[in-house]
């Protein structure tokens, strides 16, 4: 169910993406079936064909201003939006790093001469765009970052190395924070770059991750170069930026992964059916728990939208709470999955079968704790900005 009241004008809106997205998602595009991820390149090509389709619909960065090409919608439209596309099951979104992320943190920071430069590009996906922020040693500790950018006349020339870097291999550009500062203290000598992919001085390698799959990379700068113009925000302002940043992540992109999840949970339910162990007392409690853990997920993400809709489209400190609950709830979901399935679990299937799915599942979730901050940190955050319990010693 759509978690807000809707105006008469907002459900006219509502029509015409159920419209379009009846008339469009077809054919391959259906048959994709909502698959793919935020941090999986299954069905790349394809999903990067549907992009250019949503790009040609006007759906890309539906928040963006109407003078760089956006619809202006405001933060109801695009709650809309994002719960109809997730409702059709259409495929996950391969722009997201574009349009979710790093486009509303230039329209939020950039300079207008950068607003007219990416958004356009963004918004006909005919750019991909990934994110360097984490690096081995500054993971979840984002502010001590070690990669380090110097001002050479025109240019900034970056040294170091990035590491997670989802979509690295086919990306077009990376917005990187970086040390520029090196005498500043941790949080202050940071800054927000903007940088070409696909030049000397950058090296991508792909890791292999638990799934078998290579989604993410480690990218090295050595000498990798880009304009002095391209910092979004203030040089040495970046740790604002990148918060203001982390609160876009946050943002609507909630309800999709809320409704993803009611989708595995009803699997899981007809999976117990299927073989027989529903009638498992202590199965029962625990699929029992996993249905009280979606519904609690609802109401986090009922409140995070309601708190969009009250501000100013981004989130505070408190959309930890969702952070940390959705993903140890998902854990404990796909750790079910595998105990309904039970030895069938530990045999790697490798075609499409209904086992090859649950276990991927439940390999990939085991990261959902560390990525996009981890668990450690969701507490912390809680504890000290939410609660205003005293800091942790350090």
């Amino acid at each position: 169910m759509l978690p807000v009241v809707l105006s008469p004008e907002e459900d006219s809106f509502r029509d015409e993406v159920r419209q379009w997205l009846a008339a469009h998602l077809v054919g391959d595009f259906l048959a994709f079936g909502g698959r793919g991820g935020a941090a999986s390149d299954e069905g790349f090509e394809l999903r990067l064909a549907w992009e250019k389709e949503l790009a040609r619909g006007g759906w890309l960065g539906l928040g963006f201003p109407t003078e760089y090409g956006g619809r202006g919608a405001s933060i109801t439209e695009q709650i809309v939006f994002a719960y109809e596309y997730a409702q059709a099951k259409a495929p996950y979104r391969l722009s997201i790093q574009g349009t979710e992320m790093i486009g509303p943190t230039i329209v939020a920071f950039g300079t207008e001469a950068q607003k007219r430069r990416f958004l356009p590009d963004i918004l006909q996906a005919d750019v991909i765009w990934c994110q360097g922020f984490s690096e081995p040693g500054a993971g979840s500790d984002l502010a001590s970052v070690r990669t380090t950018a110097v001002r050479d006349g025109d240019s900034w020339v970056l040294e170091g190395q990035k590491v997670w870097t989802t979509f690295g291999h086919h990306a077009d550009w990376i917005y990187v924070l970086c040390r520029t500062d090196a005498e500043a203290p941790k949080h202050k000598g940071l800054s927000m770059l903007l940088v070409p992919m696909k030049q000397p001085g950058v090296e991508v390698r792909q890791i292999r991750n638990i799934a078998g799959a290579s989604e993410f990379c480690e990218t090295f700068f050595d000498g990798a170069r880009t304009d002095a113009d391209l910092v979004v925000g203030e040089v040495n302002g970046g740790w604002r930026v990148a918060l203001g940043h982390l609160g876009f992540e946050r943002g609507t992109a909630a309800l999709p992964a809320l409704m993803q999840f009611e989708r595995e949970l009803d699997d899981l339910l007809a999976l117990a059916r299927a073989r027989g162990r529903a009638d498992d007392p202590v199965l029962r409690q625990r699929l029992a728990e996993a249905w009280i853990g979606v519904r609690i997920s609802g109401f986090s993400t009922a409140r995070k939208l309601g708190a969009l809709l009250r501000g100013d489209g981004t989130l505070g400190p408190e959309s930890s709470i969702g952070k940390l609950y959705d993903s140890t709830w998902h854990q404990k979901l796909c750790e079910l999955k595998v105990d309904i399935l039970g030895p069938e679990a530990t045999l790697y299937a490798y075609d499409e079968s209904e086992s090859e799915g649950w276990q991927r599942s439940f390999l990939l979730s085991r990261a959902e704790t560390i990525y996009g901050g981890a668990s450690q940190i969701q507490r912390n955050t809680l504890g000290e900005r939410v609660l205003g319990l005293p800091r942790e010693p350090r």
